[in-house]
């Protein structure tokens, strides 16, 4: 990257005020540094908002239009250039990209990164977070379009979810002062994201953060399902962190009839598991708000030719190898659940309840196939 790289921050998360605290700060901060705000409330009438403002205050606004329903394709037309814009009169020595309430840092970090060219560095991803609403906020199983969130006219999210992975993509959490704040608020955060850097939004540690440095594809691979940085066991302040490790297959109908309380026994659960019905496809669980999205991931690398592994990242092959069994190779139930007030004896209870019987492990794969296909109504059926 050459030195004449505009240095870019992404601030977001759905604490507006504390995203806009933190914004606030940097301004202040470091002299020379500007802020670029796509306001997508209006998102629904199919344009985004765009205003531009240093310390001193607002520079320039406009509009934008939503590109096919999609908040990303539109921020992708606008920004870009107008980062572009700022890095080419090289007066600007940091630009804060403040995202919309329910923009997810993720995307917009690709963004950046693929259309920015050598013009642009992106320095840091940073989530604006108050912990007195970290629990208010992933419980919450509303879609974003009840809320008035959505970022765009087709946008299914909701607001639980959406928190999880500005919460968890982030390598660095911004803390306001929150007087409603309590040990247990400050335990769940630290639990659902034991890695992250957290700093307060009065220190000086924030300005450092921003120009700290992003890797793209290390925060891509920590949050891929076969090789997310989970959280590991904790228990504090009535927070409780349960890890279920275990190599044995779940069977399909007995796990898909336990989905409902298995979603809804904690604030936030996560993970990688395999059904005995597809012993070949790795399945990921992401469940926040009392809801739950179960997706095919890909194939496991036991199920592929060796050459595979020198075709994925070296943090994939680290996970298969700490996963690695002799019969099943990396195939396994790694799930984290996390929350207040954990009932881990039942849900490891319940757990156990969905995996195979002595009897129907011993009967083998070939019998495995002839289970119910329970789960054909969430992925595609079974070739």
């Amino acid at each position: 990257m050459p030195d004449s790289a505009l240095p870019v921050v992404i601030v977001g998360g759905l604490h507006s005020d504390a995203r806009k605290e933190v914004v606030h700060r940097l301004l202040r901060a470091v002299p020379g540094s500007v802020a670029l705000h796509h306001d997508m409330a209006a998102a629904g009438e199919g344009s985004v908002r765009r205003t531009v403002r240093d310390a001193s205050g607002e520079l320039s606004r406009g509009d934008a239009p939503l590109v096919n329903d999609c908040a990303c394709c539109a921020l992708r037309e606008d920004l870009v250039p107008e980062l572009e814009r700022l890095a080419g009169s090289g007066l600007t020595r940091l630009a804060i990209v403040e995202l919309w309430d329910s923009v997810e840092p993720g995307p917009m970090a690709e963004v950046v990164v693929t259309h920015g060219g050598e013009a642009l560095d992106l320095t840091n991803v940073i989530t604006a977070v108050d912990p007195a609403l970290v629990l208010a906020c992933l419980s919450n199983g509303d879609d974003l379009a009840e809320t008035g969130l959505a970022a765009a006219p087709g946008d299914q999210r909701t607001v639980g979810d959406t928190w999880a992975r500005q919460l968890e993509y982030a390598p660095v959490l911004a803390l306001v002062d929150s007087e409603g704040a309590d040990d247990a608020d400050r335990a769940l955060l630290a639990q659902l994201h034991p890695t992250a850097r957290r700093v307060a939004v009065d220190s000086g540690e924030l300005a450092q953060a921003a120009f700290a440095g992003f890797d793209i594809e290390a925060a891509a691979d920590a949050q891929h399902p076969a090789c997310a940085l989970l959280p590991q066991e904790a228990d504090e302040a009535g927070v409780t962190t349960l890890v279920w490790r275990r190599h044995r297959p779940f069977h399909p109908e007995r796990l898909y009839e336990a989905l409902e309380d298995l979603c809804c026994a904690a604030a936030r659960s996560r993970g990688r598991f395999w059904l005995a019905d597809r012993p070949d496809t790795l399945l990921s669980w992401d469940a926040a708000g009392g809801a739950l999205c179960v997706e095919n991931a890909g194939p496991w690398l036991a199920s592929l030719p060796d050459a595979a592994w020198e075709m994925v990242s070296p943090l994939r092959r680290a996970a298969a190898a700490l996963d690695w069994h002799p019969e099943h190779g990396d195939r396994c139930q790694h799930l984290v659940f996390t929350s207040p007030g954990l009932d881990r004896d039942g849900l490891e209870q319940l757990l156990e309840s969905c995996l195979l019987t002595d009897a129907e492990y011993a009967a083998g794969r070939e019998a495995w196939q002839h289970l119910p296909k329970a789960f054909d109504s969430l992925l595609d059926p079974v070739p």
